[in-house]
């Protein structure tokens, strides 16, 4: 019974969470809305025994992406009338993709009342093996190669990322790693014995 109470009282902060972080007028508070929507999902992960989706969920989404989206809504000081101005002119292709996910949903639900959906070859994984041993145990033998992959194309991302943004700005000391790198601390510091009365010349 709490349970089920938790379940339905989770579920609803979920869905009331989403339409908050749609409709609502000022840029900061969608943010807010969606981190209670992120908390609010991995408490019905942790329902259902997920705990690792649910931290992940947390650490990573609450804690680095949303967090993100908030101080660049912040610092960018959005002027929310006027990207309101021209949204009438997207109504339809919001409207045919919001029927794309009714119709992608109600066949979702139909497949899961006529009983679900038997996927071949899923890695099966020992009753008394927790979530996250099972989850590592399985992403690092069975999948290490596409875990690998993926990877990859995250650090390719990452350089392309920063080669796209960086920018040659004039009037610099470009930084020469090779000299100091064979810097010695002879040329970096001089022993002086100055007289009384007689200062340091440069």
């Amino acid at each position: 019974m709490i349970a089920t109470f938790v379940f339905y009282l989770f579920a609803t902060l979920v869905v009331l969470s989403g339409f908050m972080t749609i409709f609502a007028r000022n840029p900061v508070h969608n943010v807010l809305w969606l981190i209670l929507a992120f908390f609010n999902a991995a408490g019905l992960f942790l329902l259902i025994g997920a705990e690792f989706l649910a931290f992940l969920l947390v650490i990573v989404y609450v804690g680095a992406v949303a967090v993100l989206f908030l101080f660049v809504v912040m610092m960018l000081n959005v002027d929310v009338a006027e990207l309101r101005a021209g949204i009438s002119r997207y109504w339809a292709i919001g409207g045919a993709l919001a029927l794309v996910l009714l119709f992608e949903t109600l066949a979702a639900l139909l497949a899961w009342n006529q009983g679900g959906v038997q996927i071949a070859g899923r890695a099966p994984t020992p009753a008394n093996v927790p979530n996250i041993e099972a989850l590592g145990t399985i992403l690092y033998t069975r999948y290490v190669f596409i875990f690998e992959a993926a990877g990859i194309v995250l650090l390719v991302a990452m350089v392309g990322a920063i080669v796209l943004t960086s920018r040659r700005r004039g009037g610099l000391r470009p930084q020469n790693v090779r000299k100091q790198n064979w810097r010695r601390p002879e040329d970096a510091v001089i022993n002086v014995n100055p007289e009384v009365g007689q200062g340091v010349e440069l």
